[in-house]
């Protein structure tokens, strides 16, 4: 007998007992395997179905109070609806995109007075937002210092304009800015005459222009005045923030950086020592240390201030109300107290609406600007075949 057909019996044996009879060894293990997945996929049905269940309240709440309202106010942006009826009846016109039509490209009273608008706040912003993430960041980094004494108070101290009102403290600045104001009476001190701050509406930079002798502010010629945009002409563009806009923007920065200088302090305090002190050794002195070293670590945390700066100022309101509402010349008008205006006080609240969606618009397209900006930019790996 050959050693082939002696091995053939072992080659025949009986299937163990936990698995099918006559079935394959993988056979048992197959159907306990894929019954424990599918126990798996259950439980994890489960906890996602406990998971909405716990957070439903919230998403409720949320739909009711956030989503609802913009769905509302983006239906009222193309009626033409005064507020006194159902806009969701036909006694509200459906105009469509007359609204928008209106601010963006038919000529009139309601283009000017949006590029207007527009114009103001933007150079709030250009201005508003460096200034504050400047001094935030400068306050932040003298309150971390260790050896600095009564870092506590100096916080508290720099914190406080933030959480005061904005109403009062818009308030006290009209006493202090005034024709015969506690700013214009240090001026005087230095033998400087101060301009009469909140009815100054002439532009900062037309007046340092007039001042060179470059541009007569009264009298533009040329192509700063024969071309337009929107009803504005290019030296209308230009001029700058009214001398009121200034003292607005004044006001923002003081009582804004304390917020933006306590997350500037935490970002600070959460930067590992160990590249601080690798930087040392490697002969890095403090200005070098901050641009390679700290500002790096600060990029997300910067992002955040800048995008939370850019929200709020293209949203300003109170300050203007409070400080101006327009007034001088509509230099202070923001789109935000535009959309106040035609709603409450024109009777327009689809015009107001649409104001609102064109500046949602706007704030989500520089948002979305300056992340693209503030990228991180590292060398990328392409993937090896």
């Amino acid at each position: 007998m050959s050693i082939r057909t002696m091995r053939a019996p072992r080659a025949r044996r009986t299937p163990r007992a936990t698995g099918t009879p006559g079935a394959p060894d993988g056979a048992s293990g197959g159907t306990g395997t894929t019954a424990t997945a599918r126990a798996r996929r259950a439980g994890r049905r489960g906890e996602g179905a406990w998971g909405w269940l716990f957070v439903s309240p919230m998403v409720v709440i949320l739909g009711l109070f956030l989503v609802l309202p913009i769905l509302m106010a983006l239906w009222v942006s193309l009626l033409r609806w005064d507020g006194q009826s159902n806009p969701f009846s036909g006694q509200a016109d459906f105009v469509g995109l007359d609204n928008y039509r209106t601010l963006l490209t038919q000529d009139g009273l309601d283009r000017t007075l949006f590029a207007t608008a527009l114009r103001n706040n933007a150079y709030y912003v250009l201005l508003t937002v460096p200034l504050q993430t400047i001094l935030a960041l400068g306050l932040a980094l003298i309150v971390n210092q260790k050896i600095l004494r009564g870092r506590g108070a100096l916080r508290t101290t720099f914190f406080f304009p933030s959480v005061t009102s904005s109403i009062a403290v818009s308030t006290v600045f009209l006493f202090l800015f005034q024709g015969s104001g506690a700013v214009n009476s240090l001026l005087s001190w230095i033998g400087v005459k101060g301009p009469n701050w909140f009815a100054d509406p002439r532009g900062v930079l037309s007046l340092v222009l007039g001042g060179l002798g470059i541009v007569d502010p009264e009298r533009p010629a040329g192509v700063l005045a024969d071309h337009s945009v929107m009803g504005l002409s290019w030296f209308e563009w230009l001029s700058g923030p009214s001398v009121a806009m200034c003292t607005i923007i004044l006001l923002a920065v003081w009582t804004t950086s304390g917020t933006f200088m306590l997350i500037f302090l935490a970002a600070l305090q959460d930067i590992p020592r160990e590249l601080e002190e690798a930087a040392a050794l490697e002969g890095a002195n403090r200005r070098q240390l901050l641009r390679y070293v700290t500002l790096p670590a600060l990029r997300p945390v910067l992002f955040l201030v800048l995008t939370l700066g850019l929200i709020s100022t293209w949203q300003v309101f109170d300050q203007v109300y409070v400080m101006g509402q327009g007034a001088p010349g509509n230099t202070t008008l923001t789109p935000a107290f535009l959309s106040y205006s035609a709603g409450f006080d024109n009777a327009d609240f689809g015009q107001g609406a649409a104001i609102a969606f064109i500046l949602l618009a706007l704030i989500l397209c520089l948002t979305g600007f300056q992340r693209w900006v503030l990228r991180e930019r590292g060398a990328r790996t392409g993937r090896k075949r």
